[in-house]
Formats: C-alpha cells, sequence, structure tokens
C-alpha cells in the first residue's frame, strides 16, 4: 500500500512497508526522490533500525546471549501501520512483532511522521521503549536524491566551512583510518571516484545542513540538526544519498556487547527517543 499526502506546493508518498518515502514531487511534477531501479539499488528512502551499517559477523551479545542482526536491521523490510492521517500529514507506527525478538529482544514501538509544510517535508523519528528495561538501539536515514543527467554538474554545499574527514570502512567496518574531503570553500564537486570505497562516513559532523546544487543552482536542501553522524552514498549511480544518523557500523576493534558499540543510543525503560530532519525543495 502507499499512502499520498499533499499541500499546495508538495505531493509525497510512502510505502507502507518500511514506512519508506517513495516519492516526493513539486507542482512541476519534478521528482526528487529516486525511482528504486534495482539495477542500480531498489530502494527510496528507508529507515535504519535498530542498528545503522554493518556489526562484526553481523552480530552481537546482550544479557549473556547472541543475536544476529543483518545490515541496517529490519525496519526497513516490515509493514507499518498507518495510525494517523491528514491532508498534509501522516504518522505510520511499527510495534515489535514476535518475529523479530529473536534478533533483537526488545519492546519497541516505531514511529515514522511525514508532515508537508510548505516546501520542506518533516520527517519525525520516534521511538518508544516499552519494556522494563534499557534499550540500545541505533536509527537513521538513507534518502537517495535523484540525479538526473551527468553526474558531475552536481555539488553538495555543507552549512560550515569545516575541516571533514571522513572514516574509511574495511569490509563494511569502520576503520582508524579517515581522508580528508577537499572542499572548494565548504563546496563538494561531485564525482564516483569520491564512493569507490563505499559511503563516507562522518562522526559528530559540525554542518547540520546539506544543499544539493546543480550547475552552480541551489535545488534541495536537508536540514538534520538532532543528528550527530552522517553518510554519503552512491552505487556509481544516477542519485546521491545524504544520511543523517544516530550511529554507524561496528569499528574494526568493537567488543561485540551492544552497549559498548561506538555511537549507540541508549533508550530508558518507558522513555520515549524523538528526532528529525527536513528536505527543503528550493
Amino acid at each position: 500500500m502507499i499512502t499520498t499526502i499533499t499541500n499546495q506546493f508538495l505531493t509525497a508518498q510512502i510505502k507502507h512497508t518500511g514506512a519508506e518515502l517513495c516519492s516526493l514531487k513539486d507542482n512541476s511534477n519534478r521528482e526528487y526522490i529516486w525511482n528504486g531501479n534495482p539495477d542500480f539499488w531498489g530502494k527510496h528512502s528507508p529507515v535504519l533500525f535498530p542498528i545503522v551499517g554493518t556489526l562484526k559477523n553481523n552480530s552481537y551479545q546482550y544479557d549473556n546471549a547472541q543475536y544476529q542482526l543483518s545490515r541496517h536491521g529490519f525496519a526497513r523490510e516490515m509493514d507499518f501501520e498507518l495510525i494517523d492521517k491528514q491532508e498534509n500529514s501522516a504518522t505510520f507506527s511499527l510495534i515489535a512483532p514476535q518475529s523479530t525478538k529473536e534478533k533483537y529482544p526488545f519492546d519497541f514501538d516505531l514511529h515514522l511522521i511525514y508532515t508537508l509544510d510548505n516546501r520542506s517535508l518533516k520527517i519525525e523519528y520516534k521511538v518508544f521503549n516499552n519494556g522494563e528495561s534499557t534499550m540500545p538501539f541505533s536509527i537513521g536515514a538513507h534518502p537517495a536524491f535523484d540525479l538526473p543527467g551527468d553526474f558531475k554538474n552536481y555539488s553538495l554545499v555543507f552549512e560550515k566551512e569545516e575541516t571533514l574527514n571522513y572514516y574509511l570502512l574495511e569490509e563494511g567496518l569502520i576503520s582508524n583510518k579517515t581522508n580528508e574531503l577537499i572542499l572548494d570553500k565548504n563546496e563538494l564537486h561531485l564525482n564516483y571516484k569520491l564512493f569507490e570505497n563505499d559511503a563516507l562516513v562522518f562522526k559528530n559532523i559540525a554542518s547540520k545542513s546539506i544543499t544539493i546544487l546543480d550547475k552552480s543552482k541551489p535545488f534541495l536542501k536537508v536540514s538534520y540538526t538532532d543528528f550527530p553522524d552522517l553518510g554519503i552514498w552512491t552505487p556509481n549511480a544516477p542519485f546521491i544519498c545524504i544520511e543523517p544518523w544516530f550511529g554507524y557500523s561496528d569499528t574494526v576493534e568493537k567488543s561485540g556487547n551492544i552497549f559498548e558499540k561506538e555511537g549507540i543510543q541508549l533508550l530508558e525503560a518507558k522513555a520515549i527517543f524523538h528526532s528529525a530532519f527536513s528536505i527543503e525543495i528550493l
């Protein structure tokens, strides 16, 4: 199923599977979200929960037991329930089903809330810990923005002029090695060679927004004030993913204890986690 929300400027569509944004169009019918062509990447904008990235050996330890959890977790593959619908907003819920307990033994309720406001789409994450013990988790966004034409025509403008060091990945895990991202002032000119070693991963990034330019003309801005970490990625495809995260893949030296995982969030019993980011059409 797909739910559509709209206002005077924008129309968004969200799949109930994964509560995944699959379309964002303006009044000229321009599409800003990747079409999900599986020849490149069959997703549009999945939610990453209850982990972001890859666990070493796809496993972790909790309470003297070992659990298997695949890359980016399972929420993106599960059917959410539409629990509230207005003309310009929709709220989806995933309550921990029994089928996930063997992978992730926690009682949660995950809400994704989509709201159109003028020329922006706000995407909120709410995580409810319904259990009696502290719940470890990571959560992140993975929106892919359509970039038709020559990829080299596009660039990313970071909010702040800063020295940007990204962490290199080794078999999907965070290594101790970093490279400096070379910017033109605060602008990154895109080319596929940047991503030949997978995603660019930034921990505790100072810039809290990125604007995409097409031939030096701004057309879309992603703002993520709440989020400490960021990934940028493309698989040599006509799109770019700008991914605000709480957490990232395991480090190569990780212990395996989920509570000691770098970047993990710890949500106390009966507590609620809330974060949001926005996509603005310029």
